[in-house]
């Protein structure tokens, strides 16, 4: 399977699944399963099981920058893929690069912090 150049965690991403690993204790072996299958299907392969889309109203175009829905965490017993946790990502297609952004608890917060991802790819604002 064709897998990515590189994976970056932003610092601040870093942040958030360490707060978040302390509730949901599978979270780093979910997260290295969503990339391995998930993101690999969508960006490497064509694959769109519906569960990622594309943010809009950002003030740049290239990275393209996502949302996942479907994320399926094991410390969520019984809710599947509908787990409620959220990746926000960008994706630089001509690297074949992924940069993880933020990722969230759904009960926690409605939604991305679209100002976070303003301030990672300033030069590319207009």
């Amino acid at each position: 399977m064709k897998t990515f150049n590189e994976i970056i965690q932003c610092p601040e991403f870093k942040k958030d699944i360490k707060k978040l690993s302390k509730r949901f204790r599978s979270l780093p072996e979910d997260l290295a399963t969503f990339i391995r299958f998930q993101l690999n299907s969508y960006h490497n392969l064509g694959i769109d099981n519906g569960g990622i889309f594309r943010i809009p109203g950002l003030p740049f175009i290239i990275p393209s920058v996502y949302k996942a829905k479907k994320f399926a965490c094991k410390a969520l017993k019984g809710r599947g893929a509908q787990s409620g946790i959220r990746i926000i990502y960008a994706h630089f297609e001509s690297e074949n690069r992924i940069d993880l952004i933020e990722i969230y608890f759904k009960g926690d917060k409605e939604n991305e912090n679209k100002e976070r991802i303003a301030r990672m790819y300033p030069q590319r604002s207009s």
